[in-house]
């Protein structure tokens, strides 16, 4: 099977629609909250997701991130966002990167796939180490995370849950 992870601007409108109609009717947190709609146009979430990788995010506490998504031939199985720097916030819950599967295709490995692919992208733009933050009892995105590498660094408290904060170190 040839999976890829594609940028936000070469998802195909009627995968991302498709994928994303299966998250709304799951009734389930959408993961990434950055790959929901929100009843935009899929031309509004393109020009949104294209002003989120700019300076103008700092202006609403954000800090600039890119979204990709992974694809099999038309079919978008999963969404990635890749936060291009840590502000107080995140250093504590959500790190450098949030990830999730479309609920009809979990447990295939297609999260390790799309997390390593992302790695191997953002270590060629020069990053060396990477946070990635789970909720404790979240075991599928801590094996995920671990399977890519990642160290546990701490577990920290915040309001009421526990949250595992890993590092991947790129250059080792």
């Amino acid at each position: 099977m040839r999976l890829k992870i594609v940028k936000y601007d070469k998802v195909p409108e009627t995968g991302y629609l498709e994928y994303i109609k299966e998250w709304e009717l799951s009734g389930e947190k959408i993961v990434p909250t950055a790959s929901e709609r929100r009843g935009e146009s899929f031309e509004d979430l393109l020009a949104k997701w294209s002003k989120d990788e700019t300076d103008e995010v700092y202006k609403k506490g954000f800090v600039p991130a890119t979204l990709y998504f992974l694809v099999h031939k038309k079919k978008v199985l999963g969404a990635i966002h890749f936060r291009h720097e840590l502000n107080e916030s995140l250093q504590y819950n959500g790190g450098h990167i949030g990830y999730g599967i479309r609920p009809s295709e979990r447990g295939n490995g297609y999260a390790t796939k799309m997390l390593v692919t992302l790695l191997d992208i953002v270590k060629a733009k020069g990053y060396k180490k990477i946070l990635i933050t789970c909720d404790e009892g979240n075991t599928a995105s801590a094996k995920t995370i671990e399977s890519a590498n990642g160290i546990l660094y701490d577990k920290i408290e915040l309001e009421g849950e526990t949250t595992l904060r890993h590092w991947i170190y790129l250059e080792l």
